[in-house]
């Protein structure tokens, strides 16, 4: 059922008093509010993700990261009507990367409400190696374009927090700073990539407000921390916009391509 709670929940979040989507339905993005993971405690594991194994395949590798996404909105999901889901493996794919070995997993959800296929999303998971001591980061990616539209956000404790909290996730690199130092090696804590993703979609509807997003990509280049601030960026282009997400020292984290409707959106004239 697409309740109405958690979208308030998002809402008071992302720091708005009103909501930027249209009354009575659930946003871009606002699917993954639902259909939460309802392991056991007992099948947590150390991480705070659920024991491997179940629907996702048992990779060996320890890190897990959501690594990027791509989705199709076919018509909007009403609130208050019901939903479901349907999630089939399409792909694990072993590669050597430079940072050592690595197991890509892309899950196929269609989300289906009465009025048929509500959208179609592909989630991309990768597993990855322990941490090396002095391991190199990525070399950064230059920004798409110059920005039309930006905002800052600090990633404090508070939002991560609630965000777990919206979305059932346990997972410790966003709350356990202990655990991220020493067992991570990460300099603080997590900001998860699809909140940064909420981000960046929330940033295009406050530069155009009313448009309808029919199709939305976005990739994880390197994580975010609450260390420090982040920018969201975005540009208008033919048929949607162009956005990404900055780091403090004005490298890219998150890039994303974003589609609207023929006549809806900065860039969709």
């Amino acid at each position: 059922m697409a309740t109405i709670a958690p979208l308030h929940g998002l809402a008071a979040t992302l720091d708005r008093e009103t909501p930027p989507w249209p009354a009575g339905q659930v946003p871009p993005l606002g699917h993954w509010l639902y259909f939460l993971p309802r392991a056991l405690q007992r099948d947590i594991a150390h991480d705070g993700h659920p024991h491997k194994g179940g629907f996702l395949p048992p990779v060996e590798l320890p890190r897990r990261m959501w690594a990027g996404g791509r989705f199709t909105f076919h018509h909007p999901i009403r609130v208050g009507e019901p939903i479901s889901r349907r999630s089939t493996i399409e792909s694990v794919v072993p590669k050597q990367g430079r940072s050592g070995q690595m197991v890509f997993v892309t899950v196929r959800h269609e989300v289906s409400s009465p009025q048929g296929l509500a959208l179609v999303e592909h989630h991309d998971i990768v597993y990855r190696e322990a941490p090396r001591k002095g391991e190199e980061p990525p070399a950064p990616a230059a920004a798409p374009t110059v920005a039309q539209w930006q905002r800052r956000v600090v990633p404090d404790i508070v939002l991560l927090f609630r965000y777990s909290a919206l979305t059932f996730n346990g997972h410790r690199i966003h709350y356990d700073r202990d655990y991220c130092r020493e067992v991570e090696n990460y300099p603080g804590l997590v900001v998860h990539g699809p909140l940064t993703a909420t981000l960046l979609v929330d940033l295009f509807l406050r530069e155009n407000p009313g448009a309808v997003v029919s199709g939305f990509r976005f990739r994880a280049l390197k994580p975010l921390f609450d260390v420090h601030p982040l920018t969201v960026c975005g540009a208008p282009r033919p048929g949607g916009a162009l956005l990404w997400a900055l780091d403090h020292q004005g490298q890219v984290a998150m890039s994303a391509e974003l589609e609207c409707k023929t006549g809806q959106g900065g860039g969709a004239q």
